[in-house]
């Protein structure tokens, strides 16, 4: 039975592609219960490796359907048949984050606080429930009609463990994309999933500010060494305080890398208001 078919006896009439890789694609749908247009992300369990389907892929699903956050992607639905699962989603008309600073040449830093503050705020939810994301980066956050950011896209995303000293036990697992990862992840270092996030928070406000990447990834091993060096280069227009912040995440010792936290209450976040981070949890 083809994707259409499958769609219409769950009660969604499949409209146009949103987007597609190697593995997944995403299908515009209309929803005859909810009644208004939704997106569906399918997956071919055919075409991912063994350990996507017995690891990631359950751990994205289990992430998904206990989630509930305004800045977090909503989810109405997973089902699945024998050769694919199917995602059924809210729809962000307004596509990625990346193709609008793309298009904007980079945002005006009181529009990148209000999307970064969003960001933020469902960073933190997940982290206070103990899951990490670990795949931060520009083309996982969309865009809703009202264009306030939407966290998409669990597949790397975990829950944490501790041992019985109370300790978080470190991940290993490479994850996410070379330009967003942080030094000790690309190393293959042990690390701390929540701090890792952190550091990709930084190199998504990087981009969102400055319209370009803060490290060339085309070589690896050139990028690691100016991250260790803590050498970030901004641009002259940029405030002061908003050129701390992203020093401050971008540090690549994992101890003085900031916690999502001390994110939320930096001065550049809170902006002039001084609002506290917690008005803008919300646990729909």
């Amino acid at each position: 039975m083809d994707d259409a078919a499958v769609l219409r006896r769950k009660g969604y009439i499949m409209g146009s592609n949103l987007g597609e890789s190697s593995f997944a694609k995403v299908k515009s749908a209309y929803s005859e219960h909810l009644k208004f247009n939704v997106a569906v992300k399918i997956t071919d369990r055919k075409r991912v490796s063994a350990e996507f389907l017995e690891k990631f892929l359950p751990r994205e699903l289990e992430i998904l359907a206990n989630v509930n956050h305004c800045s977090i992607i909503k989810i109405y639905e997973i089902f699945e048949t024998s050769g694919k699962v199917y995602i059924v989603m809210e729809l962000c008309v307004h596509g990625d984050l990346l193709e609008f600073i793309k298009s904007n040449r980079g945002l005006p830093e009181g529009v990148a606080r209000k999307m970064f503050r969003q960001l933020s705020c469902a960073v933190k939810y997940c982290h206070d429930l103990d899951i990490v994301h670990r795949d931060l980066k520009c083309d996982n956050i969309l865009l809703d009609k009202d264009m306030n950011i939407k966290l998409s896209d669990f597949g790397f995303s975990k829950r944490c463990f501790w041992d019985e000293n109370g300790r978080m036990i470190l991940s290993q697992t490479f994850c996410g994309s070379t330009a967003y990862a942080a030094p000790e992840v690309i190393q293959g270092i042990p690390y701390q999933p929540k701090v890792y996030d952190i550091w990709s928070l930084g190199v998504i406000l990087y981009v969102m500010v400055c319209g370009f990447m803060p490290y060339d990834d085309s070589n690896v091993k050139r990028m690691v060494r100016l991250q260790k060096e803590r050498r970030v280069i901004f641009p002259d227009f940029l405030t002061q305080e908003c050129k701390d912040l992203i020093f401050r995440m971008l540090q690549p010792n994992v101890s003085h890398r900031l916690r999502i936290e001390d994110v939320l209450s930096h001065t550049w976040v809170q902006g002039k208001h001084r609002k506290s981070y917690h008005t803008c949890l919300n646990n729909q």
